[in-house]
């Protein structure tokens, strides 16, 4: 469960928003971030939400398509006092002199102010000191270099974090899952999920969902054989292959592919296959509508009894408690 940003009210005047973008931004990740804002106002009947989009000066902004946006001022000039402020920016950054933007957002973060990054963003504040001692999380291609240089921010692969007054995301469409969440926060859960409805979105994603990693970039220089065992095991979730069956498959022996786990994913073949069955059981679970039994035999589980056990075991509660969520 996410900590809800400790500088808003639940009612009051509208919150002012202000988005930064850089060059090379996503319009897809920028729209999805305003346009719940907008649609919230709407579906409300008055005006929750102002959003200004703000640049490095008051020149067009250039996005990663070459569509210009006008921001209707620089960052710090005319935008008043602010609520919130989201730095929307490519990953990797631009290669642009940041250093008035990260002193501004660190006088920002002295006022009390929210301050989000989406996607490149993320970095931004990274960069200006201001996610030390958080949660939060970028595009997962970057996570490993700022981990590296930030070992003071606690960074995650997940879809997006909201940690008290930071939110962060890895761009694209979890920017609207993020603002959707933030909107609950606000406003109710029922507003969030009627701006979820007016985008026909099947449903507000939960941050701890984790952002889609290809399997080569997840275990980075495993061995073939490694990232094969895996790519089995997520092709084989309803009947899973024991772990000599998996060695069969590869030509290894049961202990190499022992080795390889433990050396390369701290986990024993076993244990790491159940983790991708239980995922995806969480999956199935929050998307759809079927039985937990149906679910459960979907992921491989022989009785309700113990795939209930391995659930609770695994996520703290029983599958029945999370579809509850």
């Amino acid at each position: 469960m996410q900590d809800t940003p400790t500088t808003f009210s639940v009612d009051g005047p509208p919150r002012q928003v202000g988005i930064v973008v850089l060059p090379g931004f996503s319009l897809l990740a920028q729209a999805c971030a305003q346009e719940p804002l907008v649609m919230a106002n709407q579906l409300a009947g008055r005006r929750l939400y102002t959003t200004d989009v703000l640049g490095l000066d008051a020149r067009q902004v250039r996005s990663a398509a070459e569509l210009a946006v006008t921001p209707v001022a620089a960052f710090g000039q005319g935008e008043g006092a602010l609520d919130l402020v989201l730095v929307c920016a490519p990953a990797p950054l631009p290669s642009i002199d940041l250093e008035r933007l990260t002193q501004w957002l660190k006088r920002l973060s002295g006022r009390g102010v929210v301050l989000g990054g989406i996607a490149g963003g993320a970095e931004v504040l990274a960069q200006a000191g201001v996610l030390e001692g958080y949660r939060a999380t970028l595009p997962w291609q970057r996570l490993d270099t700022v981990a590296h240089t930030n070992p003071g921010i606690s960074l995650s692969h997940q879809l997006f974090e909201i940690d008290r007054d930071r939110l962060t995301c890895g761009g694209g469409t979890a920017a609207m899952d993020m603002m959707m969440t933030l909107i609950g926060m606000h406003h109710g859960q029922r507003l969030a999920e009627r701006v979820s409805e007016h985008f026909v979105c099947e449903r507000i994603r939960m941050a701890d969902e984790p952002q889609h990693v290809p399997m080569r970039s997840r275990l980075g220089h495993a061995p073939t054989s490694l990232i094969d065992a895996v790519t089995l095991m997520e092709a084989n979730i309803e009947e899973p292959l024991t772990t000599h069956e998996l060695a069969e498959h590869l030509g290894i022996s049961r202990r190499q592919l022992e080795r390889l786990f433990k050396k390369y994913l701290q986990a024993v073949p076993s244990r790491y296959y159940l983790d991708l069955r239980l995922q995806q059981a969480r999956k199935l679970l929050r998307e759809s509508d079927q039985p937990v039994g149906d679910i459960a035999l979907q992921t491989g589980f022989s009785s309700g009894a113990h795939f209930s056990t391995a659930y609770r075991n695994h996520f703290g509660m029983t599958p029945r408690e999370e579809r509850l969520i």
